[in-house]
């Protein structure tokens, strides 16, 4: 009995629970009737215990302690009043504490610099929302739609089982072997071709029981093209670096990638608008959609780039869309103007004329000619050089505009080549699109007067002109490194290092609970 009064002791101060605070007279218990725990305790500790395939901890609900205590209880050991107060609060807060970080994630995205708006109605009221559940004893189907509100949820959760039931497979107890060369061609012998085979066979990529080959070729390099794909490489069936070690991450690592990327959907407001227009940073991709009974419908899917690693990496926020401009200047940011233009024109006087570009005073004169009191100007913030509209102009012929503090927008390019690398961070920041006329056709599509052949004058006439959206469209720069797509898990590099941050934060997170 004395461990029995421990153990409860434990449940109520892990969980700040007190014992009083529902003895009798008050607020009558959740999870008992009588002086037995009913079936739904029963299942609430099943659904503590396998918090793990939402990616989250067991044991950050007392998952194994409620257990044993709720089990003891069925089997009829004794409780006071004030044992039993004491597990239904802890059962009671454990289940709050799991729902909470179910639906609204673990950490503010803030500490991993996203900065997205509050949905604008109230937070569930998680505690009536359980009561509630447990009462009309349809809680884990309750539970069930929580968990798949957020897009994607349900692939990611088959992937997250599939990759945790990976994690001590043979085909990773020992490491590939050393290529030959710098890299391994279709046609090649290669010593490592067994253990690939079975590799790729584990991951879905080749069909089970398939003969290994004595060289690289057939079903094996048409697998390893699927699997390069799957990982944001170039899919050409060549064994080389960047494959090797993308085919070397251990499965316990991807299941921790899916994890963090369903806390991401937790709080990555995908839903808070009928309309929307969703960049994804790792994966390189713009989707445009629509929300319609709580489904994502995908309007429109493309290419784009975004700011460079290394220093001008894109934020990520959400703000709404209010103007498209047509033929747009594009005025040179001064810290642009300072690290390259100026430079540039120092060096070579003509790039002013050959660029298109111009001086525009603070009184808001232009000025064509160059002079070095031109560049001081520039230099000191008097002055800016801005780029004239035409087929010179580094912002194209459209620009998505949706004011935020960064002053990050949506823009065609001149340089359309560059859609076709594999890896796309080469902006300052702000978002290249690759198909601008289908983009604003999405955003204009309300609006019957702007037709695919106004659009195209408007971006052709060289005469800049500003649009006011009759209505705002949401824009939300996200950023998941795994994505689900028509039945296949993808798996992105970690970009700008925010899934090591987020992780780190969860690890924090994590010690700040421990009793």
């Amino acid at each position: 009995m004395v461990r029995w009064l421990v153990c409860v002791w434990l449940l109520t101060s892990v969980t700040g629970a007190s014992a009083s605070a529902i003895l009798p007279g008050t607020e009558p218990p959740l999870w008992f009737d009588a002086s037995r725990p009913t079936a739904q305790a029963q299942q609430a500790v099943q659904i503590l215990l396998t918090a793990a395939d939402e990616g989250l901890d067991p044991a950050h609900y007392q998952a194994a302690d409620l257990n044993r205590a709720v089990t003891r209880a069925s089997a009829g050991a004794a409780l006071t009043p004030a044992d039993q107060a004491g597990l239904d609060s802890a059962l009671t807060r454990a289940m709050q504490h799991y729902l909470n970080d179910l639906s609204r994630g673990r950490v503010n995205p803030g500490q991993i610099k996203a900065i997205f708006a509050t949905p604008s109605e109230p937070d569930a009221d998680v505690a009536a929302w359980l009561r509630m559940a447990v009462r009309e004893q349809r809680l884990r189907q309750a539970v069930t739609q929580l968990a798949m509100q957020a897009p994607m949820a349900a692939p990611l959760r088959k992937a997250l089982a599939q990759y945790r039931a990976l994690v001590n497979h043979p085909a990773w107890q020992s490491p590939l072997a050393p290529l030959p060369g710098r890299k391994l061609a279709p046609g090649q012998a290669y010593a490592g071709l067994p253990l690939l085979t079975h590799r790729l066979q584990a991951l879905g990529d080749l069909a089970g029981g398939t003969p290994v080959p004595a060289r690289l070729e057939g079903d094996l390099v048409a697998a390893l093209m699927r699997f390069q794909e799957r990982h944001g490489l170039t899919p050409d069936g060549v064994l080389g670096p960047k494959t090797m070690q993308q085919l070397n991450i251990a499965p316990e690592q991807r299941t921790e990638q899916i994890a963090l990327t369903l806390e991401r959907l937790r709080w990555t407001p995908l839903r808070q608008a009928s309309r929307m227009v969703v960049v994804n940073v790792p994966e390189f991709v713009l989707r445009a959609y629509e929300v319609q009974n709580g489904r994502i419908n995908v309007k429109l899917t493309m290419k784009v780039i975004v700011g460079k690693a290394l220093d001008t990496r894109t934020p990520l926020f959400d703000e709404e869309m209010r103007f498209i401009e047509f033929s747009p200047y594009w005025n040179v940011p001064p810290s642009i103007a300072r690290q390259e233009t100026v430079p540039h024109l120092r060096a070579d006087p003509d790039y002013l004329a050959r660029q298109d570009m111009e001086f525009v005073t603070a009184s808001g004169q232009v000025i064509t000619t160059l002079a070095p009191e031109h560049l001081d100007a520039v230099l000191s913030g008097a002055w800016r050089i801005r780029q004239r509209p035409g087929p010179k102009n580094a912002l194209g012929d459209i620009k998505f505009i949706f004011p935020n503090n960064d002053n990050i927008y949506l823009h065609h390019t001149p340089s359309p080549g560059l859609f076709e690398r594999d890896r796309r961070d080469f902006s300052h920041g702000c978002i290249r699109v690759q198909e601008p006329v289908a983009l604003a056709k999405f955003v204009l599509q309300d609006d019957p007067d702007w037709t695919e052949e106004r659009i195209l004058a408007a971006m052709a006439s060289r005469q800049s002109s500003t649009l006011r959206l009759k209505q705002p469209l949401t824009v939300l720069i996200a950023y998941s490194t795994v994505v689900a797509k028509a039945g296949r898990v993808f798996f992105y590099p970690d970009l700008y290092g925010h899934d090591r941050m987020l992780a780190q934060a969860l690890r924090q997170h994590a010690a700040a609970l421990t009793p």
